[in-house]
């Protein structure tokens, strides 16, 4: 009797294990959907509800991060963003749209040390880089900080 309980409970926690892993990757699916289809409000209820199941998902922080670029607020999209790189820290796409918002700041320091890692880590966006680099050098070195 003792071994089936056993049995029957490894079988439940295994069940419930998976079903739990399968609906976290559902919420990123549908949140990305409702993201593209441009319902924001919808995607980030379910980004949100991704991270509570699945706390170490870069890919919703970054989705996040750009859902508050459509609000334009900026303190929880680089809120967003630095998650994003603790957890992901070789982001192309995180790196890239920090720098941005550094040189937003005229924070030119943050914008270079953040430069040299995605220089070092690009692979599909490097051009974008090459943008911001010429808009550096285009800033007189006595407003640098």
């Amino acid at each position: 009797m003792n071994k089936i309980f056993k049995l029957i409970t490894l079988i439940y926690f295994s069940l419930f294990s998976i079903n739990l892993a399968l609906s976290a990757e559902s919420f990123f699916d549908e949140a990305l959907k409702k993201y593209q289809d441009k319902k924001y409000d919808d995607a980030r209820f379910m980004l949100e509800r991704n991270i509570v199941f699945n706390p170490k998902d870069a890919k919703s922080y970054l989705y996040l991060a750009k859902i508050y670029n459509h609000e334009k607020n900026q303190k929880k999209e680089e809120y967003n963003l630095d998650t994003a790189l603790l957890i992901e820290p070789n982001n192309e796409e995180v790196i890239l749209m920090l720098m941005k918002i550094a040189l937003k700041k005229s924070n030119y320091s943050k914008v270079k040390n953040l430069s040299q890692t995605f220089v070092k880590v690009c692979d599909e966006l490097c051009d974008e880089n090459n943008e911001i680099q010429k808009s550096l050098k285009n800033i007189e070195p006595e407003n640098e900080s």
